[in-house]
């Protein structure tokens, strides 16, 4: 029988599962074979990226989603949403008012899944190789507030905050904060090719032909202690090469789920309920998708330009042409179910108008067209990419006042090449790493952005990050969060331009989907098990 099953947020960060129709399935999936899951994203090992899945190195939704269930954290976002629990910890606490010195202590007897022995020594030695090698694709920022690591025993382990950072216990759920052995993780060098070892709930076996991943298989790992309870023994993530051919794998039964990323055309198909054994699962996904500006670009350096792009690019018209239902406009960098959003975007530009961009451009002295090329990836974030950027092109050329051309190319090209400065403008998204309204602000506008942003606003990142992230109950921090949203909505530096739903399609007999995706995408493999339909 063909479910749809919807699952809505409650509050921002926690999810409520709820089931449209009737049926259940008994939860199952130990023994037999293996849950398979397909993917479209590409991990490929090369020259120039030859560590791919080294969690010092990677900061990207996909690949984190193949570490998740080998490399164990201190803690772990439970499946709902909501506050970290923890998970190679047995508890962890700020121990100080002003939220700047954390205290954990592990659970005993921890093993990695060779056997060793695990301590708080590991966990020190982790998040300080992934700050000390820094690599600037990295996710080492997100650690950039932490002054020292303190073991004081072998169980027990401090965190001195350089300033109060009530959102750090979010930072440890990260695949970043993974705690590797130092036998195999070199201190200052990434582990080149596509092995992962660790403590979580799974082992992990990679099998690769011409220096690209297309199977991951995770194999239930009995030396596992913490806060997951896994539903089945064996899971098999496959990458292909689009979103057709893994709708194809689904429909033949080769395998039981697929996800990111599902094609517009896909999700209109499955909402509908034309293959009846499969169940589709909507969700309220944090996604965003966006502009970056290297405002050191002659081209872009003058905020006008900037503005004026603002003041003319249609949100509506992509998401309803390019997208669908699967996507709507997004004002500013925070999604509008997370606590702080603000429309700030709207509040200062409103409604696309030619008028208005002609205006800011004219006092700014600008009179020739604007020429620009807009740089996005053809290979990471689904196949209407190139559909979106080409609509992009059409409206700002439409107003007279630029001339627009678009260039894609491969993500692990185009990636290196945003890192080094190359582009002017580029297409990017973001998938939070947890659902706090920091995580939408930090990672752009901090010293050390994800993006290697040159724009720099002092007030910004001296003041109203560190004003955020003081309060332990984060709906007060919505004051300094909005005079963030505003500041950024006037500078300009990203031009945020929507958010988007998740989805995954399962076969019927699949138990566990509801759960399969957090709100920040986090594949959660071990949610799924098989029972009968």
């Amino acid at each position: 029988m063909n479910r749809k099953t919807l699952v809505l947020p409650a509050i921002a960060g926690l999810l409520t599962p709820v089931l449209a129709a009737c049926g259940s399935t008994d939860s199952g999936g130990g023994g037999g074979k293996p849950i398979v899951v397909g993917i479209t994203d590409s991990f490929v090992a090369t020259k120039k990226a030859p560590a791919p899945l080294d969690p010092a190195y990677t900061y990207d939704t996909g690949a984190w989603n193949i570490l998740r269930p080998t490399l164990q954290s201190l803690m772990q976002m439970p499946r709902g949403g909501g506050l970290p629990i923890p998970d190679a910890a047995s508890g962890c606490r700020f121990t100080d008012s002003e939220n700047e010195s954390y205290r954990c202590k592990l659970r005993s007897g921890l093993e990695f899944s060779n056997g060793h022995r695990l301590t708080a020594a590991d966990v020190k030695y982790s998040l300080d190789r992934v700050t000390h090698i820094h690599d600037p694709n990295g996710p080492a920022g997100l650690f950039d507030n932490i002054d020292t690591i303190e073991p004081v025993s072998d169980r027990e382990l401090v965190f001195h905050l350089k300033t109060p950072d009530a959102t750090f216990p979010y930072k440890l759920a990260t695949p970043a904060a993974g705690i590797v052995e130092k036998a195999a993780y070199a201190p200052n060098k990434l582990r080149d090719g596509f092995e992962i070892d660790g403590s979580g709930p799974y082992t992990f076996k990679a099998e690769v032909r011409n220096n690209r991943l297309e199977k991951a298989v995770f194999t239930k790992n009995p030396r596992y202690k913490g806060a997951l309870k896994l539903q089945n023994d064996k899971v098999e993530i496959r990458s292909f090469t689009g979103a057709a051919a893994m709708g194809a794998a689904l429909k033949s039964g080769k395998v039981d789920m697929m996800t990111r990323a599902i094609s517009p055309e896909q999700i209109k198909e499955f909402s509908a309920g034309s293959s009846p054994d499969i169940n589709f699962v909507e969700s309220q996904g944090l996604e965003i998708r966006y502009l970056g500006f290297n405002t050191n670009d002659p081209s872009v350096k003058n905020k006008a330009v900037r503005q004026a792009m603002a003041a003319l690019v249609d949100r509506g018209q992509i998401a309803s042409q390019v997208y669908g239902a699967t996507a709507e406009p997004l004002y500013s960098l925070i999604p509008t179910s997370v606590g702080g959003h603000t429309n700030s975007f709207f509040n200062k530009y409103g409604d696309p108008s030619r008028a208005e961009a002609t205006r800011i451009l004219r006092n700014a002295g600008i009179t020739d067209k604007v020429r620009l090329t807009l740089h996005y990836t053809n290979d990471h974030y689904g196949p209407n990419t190139a559909k979106e950027f080409a609509l992009l092109k059409k409206q700002l050329n439409a107003s007279g006042l630029f001339d627009i051309t678009i260039q894609g190319t491969q993500w692990d090209q185009f990636r290196p090449a945003e890192l080094h400065g190359d582009y002017a403008v580029y297409g990017m998204g973001w998938f939070p790493d947890f659902p706090d309204a920091d995580n939408f602000i930090s990672p752009f506008l901090s010293k050390g952005n994800f993006l290697n942003l040159p724009y720099a606003n002092s007030t910004i990142r001296d003041k109203y990050i560190l004003d955020s992230r003081r309060a332990s109950d984060r709906t007060t921090a919505v004051i300094p969060l909005q005079k963030i949203q505003d500041i950024v909505a006037d500078d300009v530096p990203v031009l945020p331009l929507w958010q988007g739903k998740q989805y995954v399609a399962a076969r019927d007999d699949l138990t566990g989907v509801e759960w399969a995706l957090s709100n920040s995408s986090a594949l959660q493999i071990w949610e799924l098990g098989r029972g009968i339909s």
